[in-house]
């Protein structure tokens, strides 16, 4: 008489159960797999202690001169407590430099709170409108009682996070756009379409920065002229646009032409087929490559270096060509790369989830 439980039979067995399961199905199920993991292991053995030894171990965290730090070695921390405010904020007024710090926390806000599902209703536009005229009238000041300040001396993270953020909302309809356009019937639209996405995505950014500060001033009419800063954030939009319009088509592609067929038989228009049926379905396929552009465009604002804005980058140079504190360029630079870090890792785990909430009852 068999004794055997319904369902039982299906179990896999115990040994492939709890964490010795886990450890042997995801970092020791080939050979291969197991070489890399010890690799990885041994790596970890040698890196992390050394860098525990080098933050935290050899500094002397009451140092206070450059002198202290190179006698005891390791992280100076000293240099981040003195030149933290000139690498977050810049040239902009030491004593106004609330201000930033302000505009900064503002715009951080409006990013989460478009991130959470339930802010994505009518007003999440009025409150975006907001908080861009509160960035505004802290950065620029000259009303309120607040000091005016000209965007020459904007610079550090705020500059960083308002060429990300406009570069982000403004490129991304106009991807779109160029995207629908280049699968356009119209062999006018189309033509434009395609030459502007490959004449963009055929030169680097650096070019592009370069054109729009040295090159555009000449074509404009005489007494006529636009801001560097809005040029650099002009050229971030129309480089990071031609990048989302093929993405955005690839996700257009992977659509199957039975989905186009079927808003056809309802009787939808064009942009009713793009907009209800069309267009969510290619935006989901595309979420890791378009976060990925993302990434990339809040890194690539560091490149405005070139044409003389005072990024976040810019600022860390001007931190170590203090004479006093020449040599600890180490300090600065991994200072601003923990930033980076911080917001972009930020950004990609956002996108692990909104991912997973779509693909929610898309399988059994």
């Amino acid at each position: 008489m068999d004794r055997t439980l319904p369902g039982t039979d299906r179990l896999p067995p115990r040994a492939d159960m709890g964490v010795l399961g886990w450890l042997r199905s995801r970092l020791f199920s080939s050979p291969l797999n197991a070489i890399l993991t010890i690799l990885a292991l041994w790596i970890l053995l040698l890196a992390i202690p050394a860098l525990i030894d080098y933050l935290f171990v050899k500094p002397d965290f009451a140092a206070t001169t450059a002198a202290q730090c190179r006698e005891t070695g390791g992280y100076c921390w000293a240099f981040v407590r003195e030149k933290h405010r000139l690498i977050l904020f810049g040239i902009y007024p030491y004593d106004e430099q609330w201000r930033p710090l302000l505009a900064s926390l503002i715009l951080i806000a409006a990013i989460i709170c478009s991130c959470i599902r339930w802010f994505w209703k009518p007003f999440l536009g009025l409150m975006w409108v907001v908080a861009l005229v509160a960035v505004g009238v802290l950065m620029w000041g000259g009303i309120l009682g607040l000091t005016y300040v000209e965007n020459a001396k904007w610079g550090g993270l705020p500059l960083t996070l308002i060429l990300s953020t406009f570069g982000i909302a403004f490129a991304f309809p106009f991807g779109l756009l160029l995207a629908l356009g280049r699968r356009s019937h119209m062999p006018g639209v189309k033509a434009v379409c395609v030459v502007y996405i490959e004449l963009i995505r055929g030169v680097p950014l650096v070019s592009l920065l370069f054109m729009s500060s040295v090159m555009l001033p000449l074509f404009l009419p005489e007494g006529f002229s636009i801001d560097k800063l809005l040029r650099a954030q002009i050229a971030i939009i129309l480089f990071a646009a031609a990048y989302v319009a093929e993405t955005v088509r690839g996700g257009l592609q992977a659509i199957p032409k039975g989905q186009y067929e079927g808003a056809d038989s309802l009787g939808l228009g064009y942009w009713q087929q793009m907009r209800k049926i069309i267009l969510p379905q290619a935006l989901k396929i595309v979420i890791p490559p378009l976060v990925g552009i993302f990434i990339s465009l809040f890194k690539d604002t560091s490149l405005v270096v070139i044409i003389g804005i005072f990024d976040l980058t810019q600022a860390a140079k001007a931190a170590v060509s203090d004479a006093v504190w020449r040599g600890f360029s180490t300090e600065s630079y991994l200072f601003i790369s923990v930033i980076y870090f911080i917001f972009c890792y930020s950004i990609s785990r956002y996108s692990l989830s909104l991912e997973r909430k779509l693909d929610q009852g898309q399988h059994r």
